[in-house]
């Protein structure tokens, strides 16, 4: 029988699906100031969203596998991970002042691997909710949409108010997982 998530569990994945869509946005917006066919944008914004579907979705099974062992600490375990996960962007938003993409996204592989390497954090993100196990679904629906949009809102951005935002939008999304964290901890 099909049954419909709590509003909390709602409010948790939308927010934290925002928080890893600003890693995703951020550093849309380092390409995007370098200038990108619209197609091109569709591609990668597309190609974040498959990969924000996918990271998360391995994640969340290896923590409903792993959920089985550790049942006891699983919720300080996952809480953990999302303040580390939160700590991470953060102190990597302000650890310099001008950051460089290094992956051109000129090339379908390119894009790939771009579209992975932004992905990396959903894959913790997704890690710490199958410890929870929350609805891993409707999870990667919010990631991969939050993922695609805020990737393509960044990249089209990105040409008009170029790369200042960018390290404050990772700062917002890393707060966001931390608090979250600490709200699973205690």
């Amino acid at each position: 029988m099909l049954s419909f998530p709590e509003w909390g569990q709602i409010i948790t994945l939308f927010m934290i699906a925002i928080a890893l869509g600003m890693d995703a946005f951020s550093l849309g917006i380092g390409l995007g100031v370098r200038g990108m066919s619209i197609r091109k944008m569709a591609i990668l914004s597309s190609s974040i969203g498959l990969f924000h579907i996918l990271m998360p979705l391995l994640g969340i099974w290896i923590g409903q596998y792993l959920n089985q062992y550790m049942q006891e600490i699983a919720v300080m375990v996952g809480g953990s991970m999302l303040c580390f996960l939160g700590g991470n962007m953060l102190w990597n938003s302000f650890k310099s002042e001008e950051k460089e993409t290094s992956i051109q996204a000129n090339s379908l592989w390119n894009m790939i691997l771009f579209s992975v390497s932004v992905s990396l954090d959903s894959l913790s993100a997704g890690l710490s909710l199958g410890l929870f196990s929350a609805d891993q679904w409707l999870a990667v629906l919010f990631f991969g949409s939050a993922g695609a949009i805020m990737a393509g809102t960044g990249l089209g951005l990105g040409k008009y108010i170029g790369s200042w935002l960018g390290s404050y939008g990772e700062a917002v999304g890393g707060v966001i997982l931390f608090m979250l964290g600490i709200k699973f901890i205690w």
